[in-house]
């Protein structure tokens, strides 16, 4: 005979009971925690990788973040050179050095031509960077050959390069030599038509080695697999080229738009040099070309120093607009 003990099936209802109620709220909530803030969690987190970062931080605020605050001061003062130690007044003069610079047309006329590289250079680096980057990712012999060959124009002395330019593209140059009637009259660096284009592919030539790189890098992460895959469905190299490559590398792509277009806006050395000075009447000047001529060569520094602020404004506004439409921003 069974002996029931007297209150267990009560307890054992009980603790059932107890399970059931477990198992519907749920696991056990655990206690909350207290939310750091996003620069005490950098700090708390990584202190080493703070102290390495440091060095180059102090970097950006004195070549970069100083200068740049400097210069919207200045382009709100009437602002002159004068001799060091010497305590001078400068007015503050609000908007005047801006409406100065904007009924300037040659100012207008820089960004204009600023605007014409700009067209011709950063679709050409895209274009010519990613299909030069996919064909050297495929080169199994030489490879570090032909990299290297690419790369040397990037880091070679402007001034150097810049004489072999002048030498391929004067009038009695290579070029016009092998063109022969097709040639320009006058030659490309002194036609107002062409200057600016042949400044553009110059500099295309010269950075092209550094966008290379760049899609090189993102090349490496591209799982093989893909390529198999869409070699499998019977895809050949164009399509493996636009189905696999071209969307696996878009950050890249983003990347070098944003630099290709930042180191255009900045544009100085080459039309400087090959156009002395920015010939022929203005066609090859560039804004901060002109921010030195008004700048330091006019004396004007408050007035150079709003060309600089709307460069900025412009150039980021550009950037916003291709982080949109290239893809940069997450959806």
């Amino acid at each position: 005979m069974a002996t029931v003990v007297p209150g267990s099936a009560g307890a054992a209802g009980t603790d059932a009971a107890r399970r059931d109620a477990r198992a519907a709220s749920g696991p056990p909530s655990e206690p909350p925690r207290r939310r750091r803030s996003g620069a005490r969690r950098i700090l708390g987190a990584q202190p080493h990788g703070l102290l390495f970062s440091a060095p180059y931080l102090a970097f950006v605020l004195v070549v970069f973040a100083y200068p740049v605050v400097f210069a919207v001061w200045m382009s709100f003062q009437d602002y002159f050179f004068a001799a060091p130690g010497a305590e001078v007044d400068r007015p503050f003069v609000g908007l005047d050095n801006y409406v100065t610079a904007l009924s300037d047309p040659d100012v207008w006329r820089s960004f204009g031509n600023v605007g014409i590289f700009l067209v011709i250079n950063v679709p050409l680096t895209v274009l010519l960077s990613i299909l030069l980057a996919t064909a050297l990712d495929r080169v199994t012999k030489m490879r570090t050959f032909f990299r290297v060959a690419y790369y040397v124009p990037y880091v070679s002395a402007s001034v150097a390069v810049v004489a072999v330019w002048l030498f391929l593209f004067s009038g009695n140059g290579l070029v016009n030599t092998v063109l022969g009637p097709l040639a320009p009259d006058p030659s490309w660096l002194v036609n107002s038509a062409w200057a600016m284009p042949s400044i553009a592919f110059f500099v295309t030539w010269k950075g092209l080695g550094f966008y290379i790189l760049l899609y090189l890098a993102a090349l490496q992460n591209v799982p093989r697999e893909l390529y198999e895959s869409v070699s499998m469905d019977g895809g050949g190299r164009i399509r493996q080229f636009f189905g696999v490559t071209v969307p696996s590398v878009r950050p890249a792509t983003l990347l070098v738009v944003l630099l290709a277009t930042i180191t255009g806006a900045n544009l100085f050395t080459e039309p400087y040099l090959l156009t002395g000075g920015g010939g022929p009447n203005g066609a090859s000047t560039s804004p901060v070309l002109l921010m030195y001529q008004r700048g330091i060569e006019q004396q004007n520094p408050d007035v150079a120093a709003a060309i600089g602020v709307i460069l900025i404004v412009m150039v980021l506004l550009l950037a916003a607009l291709q982080r949109r439409f290239v893809g940069g921003e997450e959806r």
